[in-house]
């Protein structure tokens, strides 16, 4: 599918660019100034994100303006990384190297054909039913009993978030809504930045107001005061870009606020993972932000939940 370039899509992107240039203009100023070694470094860390940004964005936006094919290689590329980033940290044996060789090469890119040919029956179905049959499968064939179980659910975990939650992001462009044909760029632009407005939102909430955390033995950062003010902020933002959408303005609302909570669900629960390993980030290929998963946990459990929703009540 084709995306419309209308006047909306046009404002929605001049809309980012133009906060990407006043955070920009705002690091470069705060680095000017004198401060201490924990200030510098605190800038630092700001510009380097927003460097980041201007990065991920553009890509973004070239795949998604690039029609849905653009949009399905982006996202099957992104959960081939974080797909990566998950296994390297997680235990696996020399018995399990086959059953990843199928998941990587085989199961993830016929997840995303299934996706472009628009093929929904069988793309709704294929990881979660055939995907998780045949991983233990493979894997028992390689004859290694020890931790079997730990190291067989582990691969299906991997397999369910990285390639199969986040292949519902680019399958919002396959959906068909009725007075939006050609539009559905601009519904997987308003998905994607409701929830990572979010995600800055609770940070810079949690840096100025945070107190009380929410779960310091999993994410000491995430704090209520946090988790409420960007949950509101992004709902607002969410809301306030109704006309981009299929929606009214409270359906806006009810989704942008659904976004919000399932990313902060998916931020919490992928932060719980890296403390059992013992570590910071999944990765460090994305400068400021650590790795390609630590940018996309929380849009792992709220993509799907926003398609099928979208799918169900606005098809």
């Amino acid at each position: 599918m084709k995306p419309r370039f209308d006047a909306e899509t046009a404002i929605l992107v001049a809309g980012v660019v133009a906060v990407l240039l006043m955070a920009s203009i705002t690091g470069w100023i705060l680095s000017r100034r004198a401060g201490g070694v924990a200030y510098q470094s605190t800038i630092a860390n700001l510009n380097a994100r927003i460097r980041a940004w201007w990065m991920m964005v553009a890509i973004f936006l070239f795949a998604m303006l690039s029609g849905g094919l653009g949009s399905v290689v982006l996202f099957a590329l992104t959960s081939f990384l974080a797909l990566r980033e998950f296994v390297t940290m997680t235990p696996t044996k020399l018995g399990d190297h086959g059953t990843l060789l199928w998941v990587f090469f085989v199961i993830t890119p016929i997840q995303y054909a299934l996706v472009a040919l628009h093929w929904y029956g069988l793309f709704s179905i294929f990881i979660p039913v055939y995907a998780f049959l045949f991983v233990p499968l493979r894997s028992v064939l390689s004859g290694d009993c020890e931790r079997f179980l730990e190291r067989t659910a582990t691969i299906q975990w991997a397999l369910m978030v990285c390639v199969y939650c986040v292949s519902h992001a680019p399958a919002l462009m396959t959906l068909r809504i009725p007075a939006f044909e050609g539009q559905n760029g601009k519904l997987l632009f308003y998905f994607v930045l409701v929830v990572q407005a979010s995600d800055v939102f609770q940070y810079i909430c949690g840096k100025l107001l945070g107190k009380h955390k929410i779960a310091p033995t999993v994410s000491p950062n995430k704090t209520l005061e946090g988790f409420i003010g960007g949950v509101v902020m992004a709902t607002l933002l969410g809301t306030a870009l109704w006309w981009a959408t299929p929606f009214t303005p409270w359906q806006a609302a009810a989704m942008s606020l659904l976004i919000a909570l399932m990313g902060f669900v998916g931020g919490l629960v992928m932060s719980a993972i890296k403390r059992d390993r013992g570590v910071k980030d999944y990765g460090t290929l994305i400068e400021g932000h650590g790795g390609v998963m630590d940018r996309i946990d929380s849009l792992c459990f709220s993509s799907p939940v926003f398609f099928h929703i979208t799918r169900y009540f606005f098809k």
